[in-house]
């Protein structure tokens, strides 16, 4: 097996892994985020507004961790900077 195939492998395999692991915290902190939202909301529906806002700052910020790992993803399958060390 060509050294070229190696590395298009791995670099598949390991962007598969990065979006598996990488996805995997910000779905449960956000489930998390999300049911405490709605028992605080439940208890105090005065502040819902100031809730809701809080909410969703949180997960914008929650959610881009996954994001990273999506942009290392599609890095490392169509950008990959060891082609080009393979390559020469």
């Amino acid at each position: 097996m060509a050294s070229v195939d190696t590395i298009g492998m791995v670099s598949i395999i390991v962007a598969g892994i990065t979006m598996a692991i990488g996805s995997i915290g910000p779905a449960i902190g956000e489930g998390w985020a999300l049911s405490r939202a709605l028992s605080a909301i439940a208890q105090q529906p005065d502040e819902a507004n100031n809730i809701t806002r809080t909410l969703f700052v949180g997960l914008a910020m929650v959610e881009s961790i996954a994001i990273y790992c999506f942009v290392i993803s599609i890095i490392l399958i169509f950008a990959n900077p060891f082609w080009s060390y393979v390559a020469k």
